[in-house]
């Protein structure tokens, strides 16, 4: 489904992405692992059209993103779910999950959509007329896949949807992950969380200074020495 190969972008004269290559097959978790700073987010903003590579190609069932601004990206089927949310302060939680559909023109199956939507985050519902800014930091992680969903996306990229969440709604929200796969969603996923990236993904590659260092099964990677010392660190260790 997604192809990235080669790609590299840059900020000014910093290559913060360094030749990166990965692929996400329909059907699948893939998630990118590895410390901050290494050019995770700076990958998937290249992917969604937010920044432009300055080598590499990008493509999404054989057809060029590159160069395409986001909102044509969105259209061709791909959603973003950002690191740190960026949701709508000023705007109920009803008004944001439209924004998300913003681009579509399917009212009736728009709808059906918002339904879907609320049976996976039910206080959403409860909270459609509530201004999203004081929704708590869960809620507001729930508003942001939820408005992701909205567009239909065939390929839905999260950036660190755990960061700063209490435990038990980062089970929450992996637990969504899981459901959204099962119902036919393919995810690219980046996580700091590694452990728990890793158990829900079905392939996994490391980031390191703007590369990919390793790849290959979730499963296998679980048990790779180096990353059980360096990224599972007292959950290897307890085993």
């Amino acid at each position: 489904m997604l192809e990235v190969q080669d790609l590299e972008t840059r900020y000014g004269r910093v290559a913060a992405v360094r030749g990166v290559s990965l692929a996400v097959k329909q059907g699948e978790i893939v998630c990118v692992i590895g410390p901050n700073g290494v050019g995770k987010t700076t990958t998937l903003l290249s992917i969604v059209g937010l920044l432009r590579p300055a080598r590499g190609t990008v493509k999404l069932d054989g057809q060029s993103l590159v160069g395409l601004s986001p909102d044509k990206v969105v259209r061709r089927g791909v959603a973003l779910v950002p690191e740190g949310r960026w949701v709508l302060t000023e705007m109920t939680v009803l008004e944001n999950l439209q924004m998300g559909a913003y681009s579509r023109r399917d009212k009736l199956e728009v709808a059906g959509d918002l339904e879907r939507v609320h049976r996976l985050f039910p206080i959403l519902h409860d909270r459609s007329r509530q201004l999203a800014g004081t929704l708590s930091g869960g809620q507001q992680q729930m508003l942001a896949i939820g408005r992701a969903l909205m567009a239909r996306p065939r390929l839905l990229m999260m950036d660190e949807p755990s960061l700063g969440l209490a435990p038990l709604v980062i089970e929450e929200i992996f637990r969504t992950i899981r459901t959204l796969r099962d119902s036919g969603t393919t995810i690219l996923l980046v996580e700091q969380n590694a452990h728990q990236a890793l158990l829900v993904a079905d392939r996994a590659y490391v980031m390191e200074l703007g590369r990919v260092v390793l790849s290959g099964p979730a499963a296998e990677l679980r048990e790779h020495e180096v990353l059980r010392k360096t990224y599972l660190g007292a959950r290897a260790a307890s085993r």
